[in-house]
């Protein structure tokens, strides 16, 4: 009788800076090293979502996407929690800062292959206070699209080969659960 897969010894079959390669019985999958998670922000400006576009070297392309950023990654900030990982992110990736915070739960991003978790967290009352951009090296392109006019433009990103990332299915989701 062989042990169930959640009973297995986990062990790792490789470990780089940022990521871990593990196995549990017939399973392989990827986590972020030392338990580092991220932080996702849905950033609401009025009617407007504010997106960005980054190169993402797994895809070979371009990507859309929510901001976000690593909680812990910097060793300058040790015990970081979500909050403060997606206020500087915003910052940095957007040139954002919002006057009002709702944490809205944590979730898992392909759950069948990573063992990845992200906070989504809710950004209202915007002010532009910074270029954004990114850190160094990070060549983001900051969007901001009206919702009413959010599916289109996946569209038209998605036409002009940008990948885009699942968690555009949050502003999505109304025109998609619309039944006619």
């Amino acid at each position: 009788m062989s042990t169930p897969d959640h009973d297995a010894p986990e062990e790792i079959v490789w470990q780089g800076d940022w990521i871990t390669a593990k196995k549990r019985g017939r399973w392989e999958y990827v986590a972020r090293a030392r338990d580092i998670r991220a932080a996702v922000i849905l950033a609401l400006d009025g009617e407007h979502i504010i997106l960005v576009e980054q190169y993402r070297v797994p895809l070979g392309q371009p990507c859309l996407e929510l901001p976000a950023g690593l909680i812990g990654d910097d060793d300058s900030a040790p015990g970081e929690d979500p909050l403060a990982a997606a206020k500087r992110e915003l910052l940095e990736e957007t040139g954002y800062e919002a006057a009002h915070w709702e944490v809205v739960g944590d979730f898992f991003s392909s759950p069948g292959m990573v063992s990845e978790s992200f906070t989504l967290l809710k950004a209202t009352g915007l002010t532009k206070t910074a270029p954004g951009g990114g850190v160094e090296g990070e060549n983001i392109t900051v969007h901001r699209v009206k919702l009413a006019d959010f599916a289109a433009t996946i569209r038209d990103f998605r036409k002009g080969g940008v990948g885009i990332d699942t968690r555009m299915l949050i502003a999505l989701g109304p025109e998609l659960l619309h039944t006619t």
